[in-house]
């Protein structure tokens, strides 16, 4: 059977724990580091000032579990609600969690200090978002690269979060001293308050998906991130949250003509204002802007006039139109599907710079096969691939592009999927397969009439089919 990027990871990491082995300080960090590559893929929700971070992670969860706290916030799954503090240099301290009608809130002393390191803190909380994952809310990405290094160091992938996608919102992306193109296979960014991009019109969120598809297809940002996703992070988190009194108060709008409403929805202050014309008092109204926004309004009530929208319906229209899904779909395609494909990565990434910080006379080896395992890691290849093919970056007729997503794994890694066959598939029909496909990847990766990037995905497929036919091979032996 072929060696994984993740067999290899595994090999180095407990190789490094035995020659470090009377070394304390190396010797507990290749054990964390055993420990995570075990554990949960840790995903890191971060991004500028005021970009919706913790809105985002809301929408993730399904509940209001943020924001908590000024600095790292790991979510991850647990039996009960519970929060503990890990100040720096000081014991854990669990913090005071209470139930809410939503979600939770969790009381943070007030005597932490605001110009210091604050610590961590680890929320458990049940959610079947994060069975696969744990979330990790930061501090805002600061223009010197700190946040980014230290969410770079934490986490094997990462959600970046932006209002906009001017230059200046996406300075922290910038490939640090060192990176390679194309290294970051570990990125989604995700336009994070689509719907004011168009100034709350009901066709906002159309067109910030619009504006991400030319954004991703860039030549100048490639290799910076997987694919980039508009998303209403209020809208997809209202709507999964949506009470029986706010769908009443939204149906009250949705019954006034939209002639008569369109004017009070051009402003908070009209729609607050004591000249509206709907009988909904005015708290009810801010308590709407509050979870929903302008837009958010605006498209409910839409929905409710014209689509006849009712209490259960709408949740599920609010949710398809916010983009979440979308969101979602890119998560687990590029990051839960390829998990061990980026907890293997982080962990070559991390083992190299632990035999930098603690250099050992045996450790030449060592560093060798470290680089060799992230040069020569195909895996990483077929998901930047799968990145590519997703967002339209590299264009293929759509049968080239189906067939090239599951010979790549992105429909499932094992060789029946890959090759679309039955779940029993004969060795020997596995073969001849296999090599029909290599014959038809190679005359398309030597082909001169198709362009680069054609060319060299027809290359990496071609990979994928050569190591299908080792493994093949190996089958056979045994």
């Amino acid at each position: 059977m072929r060696a994984t990027l993740a067999d290899r990871a595994w090999y180095l990491l407990t190789t490094a724990l035995r020659m470090y082995r009377d070394h304390a300080d190396a010797a507990d960090w290749m054990r964390h580091q055993i420990d995570r590559f075990e554990g949960a893929l840790r995903i890191a929700v971060t991004g500028p000032a005021c970009s919706g971070k913790s809105t985002l992670i809301n929408a993730l969860v399904g509940d209001e579990v943020a924001p908590v706290g000024t600095g790292f916030v790991w979510y991850q799954d647990g039996p009960t609600p519970r929060a503990t503090l890990y100040p720096p240099g000081e014991a854990e301290r669990e913090l005071p969690v209470t139930r809410v009608e939503r979600g939770l809130r969790v009381e943070v002393p007030g005597w932490l200090p605001a110009d210091a390191d604050p610590g961590e803190i680890v929320v458990d909380w049940p959610a079947r978002a994060l069975r696969h994952a744990v979330l990790i809310d930061t501090p805002a990405a600061d223009l010197d690269g700190g946040t980014m290094a230290r969410v770079r160091a934490d986490a094997d992938a990462v959600v970046y979060a932006t209002p906009t996608v001017a230059e200046a919102d996406l300075l922290p992306l910038r490939p640090g001293p060192g990176s390679s193109p194309g290294a970051m296979v570990d990125t989604i960014l995700v336009l994070s308050r689509a719907d004011e991009v168009g100034g709350s019109r009901i066709d906002a969120l159309s067109g910030a998906r619009v504006i991400a598809r030319r954004r991703d297809r860039g030549i100048a940002v490639r290799g910076r991130w997987q694919t980039v996703v508009a998303v209403s992070g209020l809208l997809a988190h209202t709507a999964r949250t949506l009470s029986e009194a706010e769908y009443a108060a939204l149906a009250a709008l949705a019954a006034q003509p939209g002639a008569d409403l369109a004017g009070h929805l051009l402003s908070v202050d009209r729609f607050t204002g004591q000249a509206f014309p709907v009988p909904v008092d005015a708290p009810t109204r801010a308590a709407l802007l509050d979870r929903l926004g302008l837009f958010g309004v605006r498209l409910a009530s839409t929905l409710i006039r014209t689509d006849g929208a009712s209490q259960d319906t709408l949740p599920g229209l609010l949710l398809q139109h916010s983009g979440l899904i979308e969101l979602r779909d890119a998560v687990r395609e590029l990051f839960l599907d390829r998990r061990q494909v980026l907890k293997a990565r982080s962990a070559l990434r991390g083992l190299r710079m632990a035999v930098q910080v603690w250099p050992h006379p045996d450790a030449g080896e060592l560093s060798a096969g470290i680089e060799q395992a992230l040069a020569s890691g195909h895996e990483l290849r077929e998901l930047a691939l799968l990145a590519s093919l997703r967002a339209g970056r590299t264009r293929l007729s759509a049968e080239r592009t189906d067939e090239a997503r599951r010979l790549i794994g992105g429909y499932g890694d094992d060789i029946g999927t890959r090759l679309g066959a039955p779940e029993y598939l004969d060795p020997t029909r596995a073969g001849t397969l296999t090599e029909e496909s290599l014959h038809r990847w190679r005359g398309d990766a030597e082909n001169g009439t198709l362009t680069e990037d054609q060319r060299r995905a027809a290359r990496t497929v071609v990979r994928s089919c050569e190591g299908l036919l080792t493994e093949l091979a190996h089958t056979d032996r045994r």
